[in-house]
């Protein structure tokens, strides 16, 4: 097998560079997973690497299958979990370390993973007992703040002992409440997997040599994308060969707000001194067009490695750029296009993704197309593992894994009904919290305890012996099983089907999960896989337009992309004014990694006129549009925008008209002006309604 097969040269340098620290530096569509794929083929084939000593890691479960199933069909080997048994996400891995060694830092083996839901859940818990009201403080910003202590490797000691003001000293009173119920309940959060697998390393130096030995070959993909914990990971991991190969492209970092720091791959040749670096630079995804107006934005950044991609595909179409006078007509023409591209046979609806920097933005675009009879999804929505039937099973399940996880039994004490009051369940927890049997043992002893009485009693303990029963049989049980005896003997199934028009689709969620839970031989891997799961892991359906936001975008690609809402203060994001250049900056790269999506065709809009807040506001075209200079194709209407620079005015102050003239329009009547502002004027009509109108679009006659 010629594992160089179907290489250009530079990504065969890159399979072949065996030893020592790699940088690839892979520009988008440049085949970096291909590259990868090939690297650890050849490790294994001819460098004679075992599988199981390679730590790959991906940034979604979603990668590391597709890698998984490219390298076992290259190298002729079985996909199954087994293959490549250490390659999967940070989290994934570290929570495989933790299983084995989080013992040494007092870590159980059995611990349960809480997700964003289950925190603010504990959250709400803690507010509630704590006395502290939810109007002033959010929950979802508290939970954040927990969020960003954890990431900065802080206590709730160390944050009680800096917290300054009411709101950090509310967040210092929930977050020690938080982390004594979630160790109580012996789950860790998703930042807890990454900080206590550190932790790990950091503190016991045998068990940090044990694995720098296991671990021969390293690689990462999407590098820019580490955070400090992550970086710090990888730092801990690396032994004296120093056999670490990171993939990534900075010009494509745009998770900042969740803690990545693109400088991180910026610096790895400071870090690994003696780095080789290769630069993947053709690009087989888009044409020459999209190639030169993308990279003309992203080189307006002065952070950056550098790079030009190139393409043998040819130039293709111009990049288009569409201004409308208003987010309707935005969303009717874009529906236009691809109505007609469809109706002739030249595409398909699922070739086309409509790409925007907020999700508001959605909102006029579902409209339009539900006129027109367009089918589309919208990703990011609520995905599968976050439907409520689907979370109330889970719930059982982690439950009988980990009979000590509250906030699983909260969820699930009265769920379906069964006369369970929160007052019972309260004392119930308290009761249980003062003794050394867990959940499920401690319902059992209710039967001889007066701490509930009635119907809650009753229902208590035979919701004991229920999961009694259920845990007993794991050893035998599938995970399928387990969740089929769950939906069957607490009637689960009869809950879900109460007559409503949405019954059906959640007894069809259920039949969907006992289906995916088959692949699994035991039920801690399918609880690890659902609690790591991520809204990137989500499947596109067959023949439907995509909607989504641009983050999310990243790692896909569609035949034509349509980007709307390209205006100051929506794309770049409003927050640029006050924040400074390295908020620019990454918002030009996310403007970067939303054009480099497009394969064939790639169309800009923009609007004069767009509803926002339940107000009507009128943005200039975004400066991205004039950075692309003369490789776009501008569609009338035609301002003056190209080539102007970004302290000119996009329009002439000659509008024709001067407060007190009196016009007529086809849509409101007769009126008078009574404010111009730019291109907008203020129009006082006969009917009563002052309207803000865009004089290049309402066609206003002087009278």
């Amino acid at each position: 097998m010629n594992i160089l097969e179907g290489l250009n040269d530079v990504q065969r340098d890159a399979v072949k560079t065996t030893t020592g620290p790699l940088l690839i530096l892979a520009g988008a569509g440049s085949g970096k997973t291909k590259t990868l794929t090939h690297r650890i083929a050849n490790l294994i084939l001819n460098e004679g690497v075992y599988p199981n000593q390679i730590l790959a890691v991906t940034f979604t479960n979603k990668a590391a299958r597709e890698m998984r199933q490219r390298l076992a069909t290259l190298i002729g080997q079985p996909n199954d979990r087994s293959f490549m048994p250490w390659m999967g996400t940070f989290h994934g891995i570290c929570v495989r370390l933790l299983r084995v060694d989080g013992k040494a830092i007092r870590v159980p083996s059995n611990f349960v993973i809480y997700d964003e839901d289950d925190r603010k859940g504990l959250v709400k818990q803690a507010m509630k007992q704590l006395s502290l009201g939810d109007r002033e403080v959010k929950p979802a910003a508290i939970s954040s703040a927990i969020s960003s202590a954890k990431n900065a490797m802080q206590t709730p000691d160390d944050y009680d002992g800096v917290a300054v003001g009411p709101f950090q000293k509310q967040v210092a009173q929930i977050y020690h409440f938080y982390e004594a119920r979630r160790k109580e309940a012996m789950a860790l959060d998703f930042d807890d997997l990454l900080i206590e697998a550190v932790r790990l390393l950091r503190e016991n130096p045998n068990i940090r040599d044990k694995w720098r030995s296991h671990f021969t070959h390293i690689l990462i993909d999407e590098y820019q994308d580490t955070n400090a914990a992550q970086y710090h990971l990888v730092k801990l991991l690396v032994n004296k060969a120093q056999n670490i190969c990171v993939v990534g492209d900075d010009w494509q970092s745009i998770y900042s707000w969740r803690g990545a720091d693109f400088t991180n791959i910026l610096n790895f040749e400071r870090d690994f001194p003696g780095t080789k670096v290769v630069k993947l630079e053709q690009n087989y995804r888009s044409t020459g067009h999209i190639l030169e107006a993308a990279h003309a934005v992203i080189s307006k950044n002065n952070q950056r490695t550098d790079k030009k991609l190139w393409t043998d595909a040819g130039m293709g179409y111009p990049v288009q750029v569409q201004g409308v006078y208003d987010d309707a007509e935005e969303a009717r023409l874009v529906a236009e296009r691809i109505s007609a591209q469809v109706a002739i046979g030249a595409r398909r609806y699922r070739d086309f993704a409509v790409l925007y920097r907020l999700n508001s933005l959605s909102y006029s675009l579902e409209r339009a197309f539900f006129q027109a009879g367009i089918p589309y999804q919208v990703v990011g929505g609520v995905r599968f593992y976050d439907r409520k039937e689907i979370k109330d099973i889970i719930a059982y399940l982690k439950l009988i894994y980990q009979p000590n996880d509250r906030m699983s039994f909260s969820r699930i004490a009265n769920t379906p009904t069964r006369g369970v009051g929160t007052t019972s369940l309260e004392k119930f927890l308290r009761w249980q919290s003062t003794r050394s049997e867990n959940i499920v043992e401690a319902l059992l002893l209710l039967e001889d305890e007066p701490v509930v009485t009635g119907k809650a009693k009753g229902a208590l303990v035979k919701l004991g012996y229920l999961l009694k029963d259920i845990a007993s049989q794991l050893e035998t049980l599938s995970p399928s099983d387990a969740i089929e005896q769950i939906i069957t003997k607490t009637g689960y199934r009869d809950h879900v089907q109460d007559g409503t028009p949405q019954a059906e689709a959640r007894d069809e969620n259920l039949g969907v999960l006992v289906a995916d839970a088959q692949q699994f031989a035991s039920l801690s891997e399918f609880l690890e896989e659902v609690a790591l799961m991520s809204s990137a892991d989500m499947q596109v359906n067959d023949d439907m337009v995509t909607f989504m936001t641009l983050h999310a975008a990243k790692g896909l690609e569609f035949p034509v992309v349509c980007m709307i809402g390209i205006e100051e203060g929506i794309f770049p994001h409003s927050r640029v004014f006050e924040a400074g250049a390295a908020e620019l900056e990454e918002e030009r790269r996310l403007c970067y990694v939303g054009m480099t999506r497009a394969r064939e065709e790639l169309h800009l809009s923009y609007s004069y006129s767009r509803l926002q807040f339940g107000q009507r506001a009128y943005n200039e075209p975004s400066r991205f549009i004039g950075d692309m200079g003369d490789q776009v194709a501008l569609l009338s209407p035609e301002p003056q925008l190209m080539g102007a620079s970004q302290d000119e005015p996009f329009y002439s102050d000659e509008i024709g008209f001067e407060v007190g003239d009196s016009v007529r329009s086809s849509a409101f009547g007769e009126g008078t002006i009574v404010d111009i502002d730019g291109m907008a004027v203020s129009v006082n009509f006969t009917s009563g309604q002052t309207k803000k109108l865009n004089v290049e679009f309402a066609h206003l006659q002087k009278l």
